[in-house]
């Protein structure tokens, strides 16, 4: 992806950096940013060894605190360290709808608390931009689509998706009342796929709730049948629709997004961009585009409905298009045919 923005010596502090989406970014920013990165993980669901991973990727150590964010003075003590932060990227957040419907309070303690915290603290020490790791889930079970940012949000499907409604309107609020402070949520669709070395992707410690990487252990024997949950919507096959967008152009979305920061005006503090493709993909056809791309077949079943899934949802990105910048590169088969080679790197 063509950058626009010229390199900032301008250090970024990035919430959750040993987790899937938040690695990809570390890589992109080492690549495009000319200026330091640290994080903050403390490896919940994360793996420590994501960062020498990343070291033999770009040759670079990331420095990393091991802090939990709902902890405020562990957090200030970090931020008080790491004098000079230009901007957060927060992306430190539990991210399972299931599990967020079994254990409603561990998703709003964590991600609540968490996100005040940070907020919190950019504002105690003087951190002028944060970009917020939003979601699709907050547009609700929409029936017109695709959705733009203007969509109006509907009732989240589940208490995850609830976060990040709230999150947002914590985040705006935040910002309207200090005045120093750029601030963007960025929606994700559904991020897909691994770096093209093979050797960083999706490895959540707990199980794997998401689509692919369940499509890709299954594939690999770790899980002995995928189910698929529910064949009964009203969609082109019955299974559910996503926007599946590789992990490596949401990372780049958000070296664009900090550059957009520096330049949002004193009327304009705050925006929101969608991240996603624009194609709308079902459950079965993205196994059918994995088993076009491993030559292997899936054992799978069908079974019922899983609460807390919106039966189609994909976006529309003009607007990200228009004032970021940025498009999606990437099509289906590159995101199965590298998390297909994440999966065997991680099986050696």
């Amino acid at each position: 992806m063509k950058m626009s923005m010229e390199k900032s010596k301008r250090k970024i502090l990035v919430t959750g950096g040993a987790g899937y989406i938040g690695s990809h970014t570390i890589i992109e920013l080492l690549e495009k940013w000319d200026g330091e990165v640290v994080s903050i993980d403390h490896f919940a669901n994360s793996d420590p060894a994501t960062f020498d991973r990343i070291e033999r990727i770009i040759g670079k150590r990331v420095r990393n605190h091991a802090v939990d964010l709902c902890d405020r003075a562990a957090l200030d003590e970090v931020l008080a360290k790491e004098r000079g932060v230009h901007g957060v990227i927060h992306f430190a957040a539990f991210k399972s709808v299931p599990e967020s419907m079994a254990d409603p309070n561990k998703y709003y303690h964590n991600n609540i608390a968490s996100l005040l915290n940070i907020l919190e603290g950019c504002v105690a020490h003087g951190i002028g931009s944060f970009i917020f790791s939003s979601s699709c889930s907050v547009y609700g079970n929409i029936a017109d689509l695709p959705v733009s940012e203007s969509t109006p949000l509907g009732p989240a499907e589940s208490p995850y998706g609830y976060t990040k409604q709230i999150g947002e309107r914590i985040v705006q609020d935040f910002t309207r009342v200090n005045p120093l402070l750029r601030s963007i949520a960025l929606r994700y669709f559904n991020p897909v796929g691994a770096h093209a070395s093979g050797t960083i992707g999706e490895a959540p410690i707990n199980p794997p709730s998401s689509l692919v990487p369940v499509i890709t252990r299954t594939a690999s024997g770790k899980i002995p049948l995928l189910t698929v949950h529910g064949n009964d919507y009203d969609t082109v096959d019955g299974s559910c629709i996503r926007d599946y967008v590789h992990v490596s152009d949401i990372a780049s979305a958000h070296v664009l997004a900090m550059e957009y920061c520096a330049r949002m005006s004193a009327t304009e503090r705050y925006s929101v961009f969608n991240l996603g493709t624009g194609n709308g993909v079902s459950v079965l056809e993205t196994i059918a585009a994995f088993e076009k791309i491993s030559g292997l077949k899936l054992n799978y079943t069908v079974g019922p409905r899983r609460d807390g899934d919106v039966a189609a949802i994909y976006s529309d990105t003009t607007r990200s298009e228009r004032e970021l910048g940025w498009v999606a590169e990437r099509d289906l088969e590159e995101m199965m045919r590298s998390a297909w080679a994440w999966e065997q790197h991680i099986a050696q």
